[in-house]
C-alpha cells in the first residue's frame, strides 16, 4: 500500500554555493541544495523528483510528483504522489498532496490538502526509532 511504484533518479543538481533568482522548470529528478528565489516546477509532474536538502532554501511554489524535503520552503507545495517530509524540513505556505510522509521534527506552517482530484486519502505518520 506505501510502497513506492517506481525508483527516480536524480538528473540535475544544483549545488549548496549556488543562487537562482527566477522560475525553475525541470524534468526528471532534481536535487537541490542552494538557493532559489522562484518558483519550482516539474514540466512532467507524473514523472518528477524533486529532493530538497538540508542546505536548501526556496521562496517560491513547488510542484512536482515526489518530493522530499530537508530543507525549507517559503511558499506553497503541490505534490502529485508522494510528498516526504525529513526530520528538519520547514514549509510555510499550504501543502496540497495525494501521499503525505512526515517525519518527526518536520514543520509545517499553513493548511495541509489533499487533492480530492485523487484517490482516498493516504497519510503515513512514521514512528521515531529513538
Amino acid at each position: 500500500m506505501f510502497s513506492r511504484k517506481t525508483k527516480s533518479t536524480i538528473d540535475s543538481l544544483i549545488g549548496s554555493t549556488t543562487r537562482i533568482e527566477g522560475d525553475l522548470h525541470f524534468k526528471g529528478g532534481l536535487r537541490i541544495d542552494g538557493h532559489i528565489r522562484g518558483n519550482v516546477i516539474a514540466d512532467t509532474e507524473s514523472l518528477s523528483m524533486l529532493v530538497i536538502s538540508e542546505q536548501a532554501v526556496i521562496d517560491g511554489e513547488v510542484r512536482a510528483a515526489h518530493i522530499v524535503v530537508n530543507g525549507v520552503i517559503n511558499g506553497p507545495v503541490f505534490s502529485t504522489e508522494l510528498l516526504e517530509l525529513q526530520p528538519k524540513a520547514k514549509i510555510s505556505g499550504d501543502v496540497h498532496y495525494k501521499t503525505l510522509e512526515m517525519l518527526s521534527g518536520a514543520l509545517v506552517s499553513g493548511k495541509l490538502t489533499h487533492d480530492l482530484a485523487q484517490e482516498p486519502a493516504t497519510l503515513k505518520l512514521a514512528a521515531s526509532n529513538a
